[in-house]
This record gives structure tokens, C-alpha cells and sequence, in this order.
């Protein structure tokens, strides 16, 4: 039936399209075409004005008048739908995925249902039986299945309706009086109905779960969105303050051009004044030297007397002493100036300056001359840094409280586990970055305390680990009776005045690090005087109470 299918289809197929031919035309030699494609054949041979047939080449002059073969189209229109039927029809038989009905003979259809008494899968025609015979209609009916054979014994041939619990393997009824007599056994359908209860239960417990990690991944894209509308803030504040600072440099790059072309000015005009003075000079010299050369040819003496004192008397000199070019050592002092302004930003601009978040302001504070440090406590507090401690990484022996600024030993904390906490030190960091010029006061009471500023890469773990003794932090170490600096491991003792209250002033750029006795008049305890390379953290190593005032 295909191949006829595919002759019939050949049959009527359109030698040009190689389709079933659409509004079929005969020609006069008896071969046929659709009418669209033999007249676009034509339209190419307009120019020769001779048309040809496509198949055996006879030509026709002039071109033949086309008209519909109704007969032929016919034809073609119940080979169509014929085709369409045989289409549906192979809709319902059995493919080589599908489950085949076990009953049908020939080509067989695709499988309705299967039966797990029968243990045969059959179509609807032939499943009927079961829905009208009363000793069918109790056998479990369930969807077709390839795997029927699975429940067959493969010992005993039988149908495995038991399950043994003990060796958690379905049997037959004839394995309990051999292999498993006297297991725990029970029908494959109440073992089926337990496990569909544990089942019941182990889905919702991942439904719940489920809705866990949905409102998780729901709080996630939420920090995402969070943090890309904070970095395109950030990003076009950034390109704000940048192009402030373009065009604060722009502007000072023309004024100082203007100021060097004025000077330019300035000084080449006073230059050209005195060159056209002596010039004129010169011109007066030269006419002169003529006359007294003329007059020294003079033969008559008495001539020569009479007119030697009005020709020979000469003008003052045009003072010239200015001609020394002094004004090039101004250009020299302003690229000098201009040199030692580009250090200045290649400093503040390096790699180094992470954390610098300069605006129009700062800009004008970082290119200006420093300011002297401050000396009384009113001066401090100008610069004065609202700092809070950083939980994550306070050590498990350190309890947080008055909204994290203050710290105190006490018994283990129920602290969760973070790369970020020290483990072996009872210390503490800032959760804020400390750059340019800062000031904070910290009180503290009972035993030690080590007042610190450190990089945030300083090691959590290790005796290296604490404040000092590494070269990733500096601290001053507080008693009742003296103080210590340590730094890279080497302690430096300090004297000074008894104090419960230490200030620290740090000025980042200038790399100034100063720890004072808290009073009127701030007496220094320690001053460090060197580069920073990071920004910095304030730190807390106590063992006792320890307040950010």
C-alpha cells in the first residue's frame, strides 16, 4: 500500500516543483505541470519568443493559452486526502517505542492498557473483556508497560503478589513456603499503601523544602538587584566626580597656560622695547662713525677744528644691563610646579588608594598643602569617625553589646563560624575602612587592652595573628602601670601618664599613626610615621571591657 502510495504521488508530482501538482495544466506533447511553475518556466523564455515542455523539449509558438485540467486536479485532490487518512490511520499502530497490544495479529496496535493479573497489554478493542466480563473486571488494570515480565517469578513462574520485608524483595506465594518461610511477609499492595504514606511524607518535607530555597534564591536575586543598583550608583557617582576632577585639572591647565603667555608677553615685550632702543642706537652709531670718518679726510685743519667738538660728541649709552635673560627661570619654577603637582596625584591615584572616595571637596583638601595636626582635643574631635565592631569577626570569647561599639571578655559565645573571625587572639575589628585623616577614643577598664589599626588581610588564625605582631598591624598595648607599641613582632616600650581613655588620630595619606593620652591638652603617647599601603581597620584586643566612646 506505501509503494502504491508513492507511485500515485509520483504519479501526479510536478517534474519542475517535484509536489503534487497545484492547478494541473496539460500541454499539447501530454505532459503536465502546475500552472504557476510552467508559466514561470515561460517567463524566462520571453526574450527568444519560442517556449518549450521541460520534459521533451517541444516548442510552441506562440505561447500557449494555459487551462485548468479539472479532471487531473480531481485526481490529485482524492490523493491528497487519501494520504492524510493513511496518515491518521498509522496514528494508532505500534512504533517501535511504543507498547504493542499482545492480541493483535499482523500489524499491531498501540497498547491501551496493560494487566497485571493477565500480564498482557492490550488495545481498546481487545481490552473490552475486562470492562464487560465479571471474572475481568477485579483484574488491576494500569498503563501500558513494557516491563510486565518483571513480575513473573522468575523461579516459580508465578505472579509476585507478596513482599518480603526481610529480604525487601517481592515474591511469589509459593516462595513463603521455601526461600522465605517464616519472613515477614505481607501483600506487594500494604507494603505499597506504607510506602505511599512515607512517600506522602517525603514529598512534603521536599515541598517545604522547596519553598525554603525558593524564598532563599527570591532574598538572593533581591541582595543581586541590591547590589547592581548600589554599583551603578557607585559606577555613575564615580564618573561624576572623575569628570569634576577632569575638568577641575582642565581648567587649571588653561589658567596656567594663560599665566605663561602673559608672562610670555610681558617679558618679550619689555625684550623688543630695549632691542628697538639699542637698534636705534646702532643706527645713530653707524651715522655717527660715517661723519668723523668723512671729517678725519678733511685736509683743511682749521675745517677740521671748527666742526671736531659738534661731531664728535656722542649721546649716552642705552643702559643695557637687562638684556640678561632672567625671566626663563619663571617658566623653569612653573613646570616645576606643574611636575610636583602630577607626583602628587600619581600618589593619591595609585593602586594603593582602594578605598578613596574623593568629591569636588576632597579633591581640593588632597591638592592643596597638608594641614598641620591637630593639637588640642576640640581640634581631634573635627575629625572624628563614627566606628562600629565588626561581629563576624570578634573571637567566640568576646561579647558585642550597645550596638556594636562595645566589647567585652566574658564565657564562649554562640557566635556562627566565619572565614572573617579570629580564632586564636581575644580580638576585634571595625566594619568600617578607615582612609584620610580619622579620630576615635576608646575607654576601657580592667586588666589590658591593645589599641590597634590593621590591613583587613592581617592572618585570623596563628600566634602571627594578633595585633602587633605581624606587619599587617600596629597596636599599643595599655596597662595601669605602662604602655607598649608592637609592630612586626617588635614591642618598643612608652612612658607616659596613667590613662583610661587612648586616642587614636590617623592620617592615612601622610601615613601618620598617633596614640594619645585623652585630656584638654592630648598629650602624645606614640607617634608612627610611615606608608600605608591598604586602608585600615581600627582593632580591640582586651581582657577586659573595652568601649568605642
Amino acid at each position: 500500500m506505501a509503494q502504491n502510495d508513492q507511485l500515485d504521488r509520483e504519479t501526479f508530482s510536478c517534474v519542475i516543483c517535484l509536489d503534487l501538482m497545484k492547478d494541473p495544466v496539460g500541454l499539447s506533447c501530454g505532459h503536465n505541470y502546475c500552472m504557476s511553475c510552467i508559466k514561470s518556466h515561460w517567463d524566462g523564455e520571453d526574450q527568444r519568443r519560442i517556449y518549450s515542455c521541460p520534459q521533451c523539449r517541444q516548442t510552441f509558438t506562440p505561447r500557449p493559452v494555459l487551462k485548468k485540467n479539472t479532471m487531473l486536479a480531481a485526481l490529485v485532490e482524492q490523493l491528497k486526502k487519501a494520504g492524510l487518512q493513511a496518515a491518521a490511520a498509522d496514528h494508532f499502530y505500534a512504533g517501535p517505542e511504543d507498547v504493542a497490544c499482545d492480541v493483535c495479529t499482523g500489524r499491531k496496535l498501540k497498547a491501551f492498557k496493560s494487566c497485571l493479573q493477565c500480564l498482557i497489554s492490550y488495545c481498546e478493542n481487545h481490552l473490552q473483556p475486562h470492562y464487560t466480563v465479571g471474572q475481568f473486571k477485579k483484574h488491576k488494570l494500569v498503563e501500558p508497560s513494557k516491563k510486565l515480565q518483571e513480575n513473573i517469578c522468575s523461579r516459580h513462574d508465578k505472579v509476585m503478589e507478596i513482599f518480603c520485608r526481610t529480604d525487601k524483595k517481592s515474591i511469589c506465594y509459593l516462595c513463603t513456603m521455601e526461600d522465605h518461610k517464616g519472613h515477614d511477609t505481607v501483600s506487594a499492595a500494604a507494603e505499597r499503601t506504607e510506602r505511599q504514606r512515607e512517600l506522602e511524607v517525603s514529598r512534603l518535607n521536599i515541598q517545604q523544602r522547596i519553598q525554603h530555597r525558593e524564598k532563599d534564591v527570591k532574598l538572593l536575586q533581591q541582595e543581586v538587584e541590591a547590589v547592581s543598583r548600589f554599583a551603578d550608583k557607585a559606577v555613575e557617582d564615580s564618573e561624576k566626580i572623575f569628570t569634576q576632577l577632569i575638568c577641575l585639572l582642565q581648567k587649571r591647565s588653561t589658567d596656567v597656560k594663560q599665566q605663561i603667555r602673559s608672562q610670555q608677553e610681558t617679558e618679550v615685550s619689555g625684550v623688543k622695547e630695549l632691542q628697538e632702543k639699542l637698534q636705534q642706537e646702532i643706527t645713530e652709531l653707524k651715522r655717527k662713525d660715517a661723519e668723523l670718518k668723512q671729517l678725519s679726510h678733511t685736509e683743511d685743519h682749521n675745517q677740521f677744528l671748527h666742526n671736531y667738538p659738534s661731531v664728535s660728541q656722542l649721546r649716552a649709552p642705552t643702559d643695557s644691563s637687562s638684556i640678561n635673560i632672567s625671566p626663563l627661570r619663571y617658566f623653569e619654577d612653573v613646570t616645576a610646579a606643574v611636575s610636583e603637582l602630577r607626583d602628587k596625584l600619581q600618589d593619591i591615584l595609585r593602586d594603593k588608594w582602594t578605598n578613596i572616595s574623593l568629591t569636588e571637596t576632597e579633591v581640593d583638601v588632597l591638592l592643596s598643602e597638608p594641614e598641620p595636626e591637630p593639637k588640642t582635643r576640640a581640634e581631634f574631635l573635627k575629625y572624628s569617625r563614627e566606628i562600629t565592631l565588626n561581629p563576624n569577626t570578634a573571637h567566640t570569647q568576646l561579647l558585642l553589646s550597645d550596638g556594636n561599639k562595645k566589647v567585652e571578655y566574658t564565657s564562649q559565645q554562640s557566635y556562627s563560624s566565619h572565614t572573617d573571625r579570629f580564632t586564636n587572639h581575644w580580638q576585634v575589628l571595625s566594619r568600617q575602612s578607615l582612609t584620610g585623616r580619622c579620630y576615635w577614643e576608646v575607654e576601657w577598664s580592667r586588666r589590658g587592652i591593645y589599641v590597634a589599626v590593621a590591613y583587613k588581610n592581617i592572618s585570623r588564625a596563628g600566634s602571627e595573628s594578633g595585633f602587633g605582631f605581624n606587619d599587617k598591624s600596629w597596636s599599643l598595648y595599655c596597662s595601669t602601670n605602662s604602655y607598649v607599641f608592637c609592630f612586626n613582632n617588635i614591642r618598643t616600650p612608652v612612658s607616659g601618664p596613667d590613662s583610661s581613655r587612648v586616642g587614636v588620630y590617623l592620617d592615612h595619606r601622610a601615613g601618620i599613626l598617633s596614640f594619645y593620652r585623652v585630656s584638654e591638652t592630648m598629650t602624645l603617647l606614640h607617634r608612627v610615621q610611615t606608608t600605608f599601603t591598604q586602608p585600615l581597620y581600627a582593632g580591640l584586643n582586651v581582657g577586659g571591657t573595652a568601649e568605642l566612646c
